[in-house]
């Protein structure tokens, strides 16, 4: 972890006002690893930048999170405490690509890196003519990889400076649904696209009864649904951290939903806040005493916050 006072701080939340998604993880993860070049963050596998992202959270803001997410059944609002100390598990180190047999299938293929979504969400978006909100993160999701945790939103918490989670599209393994129970397909979801760009980029070398198959003449959808099941599978237990979705049971009508939780974006979502309350303690500050910003950036949080109880007081 590099130097992240109030003014380098300051500055990575202003460069990331420019930037959307991708752009902004990227920067949060620099901050993470300072000493890395940007190729090779982007080359890292995604569960390494969500560890990194979940050590700098810890490091800014502590361990507890408060969430917000609504109900998939009811629609009701459920607020919650989530304790993020065991989110953030590192994928251990791969000796080759990974492998999966299913059926006539013999499938290898490597971990999907941060470059790899950036690049399966923009083909997802080019082929659909469209970009979702969250393009990044449903080609996240639909990697199929990650953890689940239970949640029980009976622990609410004041709404005020909760950040709230994504809706879970669906997962890798889901890709049955795309199927429509064996009809001719109809046009592929946005997520759904991202994931056969995925897989597309992913897969390092595939044979069929034995025959290899050219990987660049291999259409996702080609691959059948126990296949993408099983690499959903075999990527959930390499790299578990790369997707994080909580199960989260509703007070008021009990049933559970999952949503995803994505770090960078929640990351952001508290930065920004912070940076905003902090330029307003500066602008008090430097009102009542004629301060510079970085005097009053070099105060700890504590000092300010007595100076600002002076300046109410008087």
């Amino acid at each position: 972890m590099g130097n992240t006072g109030p003014a380098e701080l300051l500055a990575i939340w202003e460069a990331g006002l420019a930037h959307h998604g991708p752009g902004r993880a990227l920067l949060l993860h620099r901050a993470a690893r300072p000493e890395t070049a940007a190729d090779e963050l982007l080359s890292l596998p995604v569960g390494e930048r969500e560890a990194d992202l979940y050590a700098l959270r810890r490091a800014l803001f502590g361990e507890r999170m408060q969430i917000r997410a609504e109900c998939g059944a009811c629609g009701e609002a459920m607020e919650f405490d989530l304790d993020a100390r065991d989110l953030g598990v590192r994928p251990g180190e791969q000796e080759g690509p990974l492998r999966v047999e299913e059926g006539e299938w013999t499938v290898e293929f490597r971990l999907p890196t941060v470059a790899d979504l950036e690049a399966a969400a923009q083909a997802a978006a080019a082929a659909g003519g469209h970009v979702a909100a969250k393009a990044d993160a449903d080609a996240k999701v639909d990697v199929g990889v990650g953890v689940d945790v239970d949640v029980n939103a009976d622990v609410g918490v004041d709404a005020d400076g909760n950040v709230g989670v994504g809706a879970d599209s669906g997962a890798y393994g889901d890709a049955a649904s795309d199927s429509h129970g064996g009809e001719a397909e109809r046009e592929p979801t946005a997520a759904a696209r991202a994931r056969r760009a995925l897989l597309a980029r992913c897969i390092v070398s595939a044979h069929r009864s034995g025959q290899p198959v050219p990987v660049d003449r291999l259409p996702a959808a080609e691959l059948p649904e126990p296949v993408q099941r099983r690499l959903a599978e075999a990527a959930e237990r390499a790299d578990p951290a790369a997707d994080v979705t909580l199960k989260v049971a509703c007070p008021e009508c009990g049933e559970a939903t999952r949503a995803e939780l994505d770090i960078a974006s929640y990351l952001w979502a508290e930065l920004d806040h912070w940076a905003r309350d902090l330029l307003l303690d500066v602008h008090l500050l430097a009102t009542a005493y004629g301060w510079s910003e970085p005097q009053i950036l070099a105060l700890s949080p504590l000092r300010r916050r007595y100076y600002l109880e002076l300046c109410a007081d008087g």
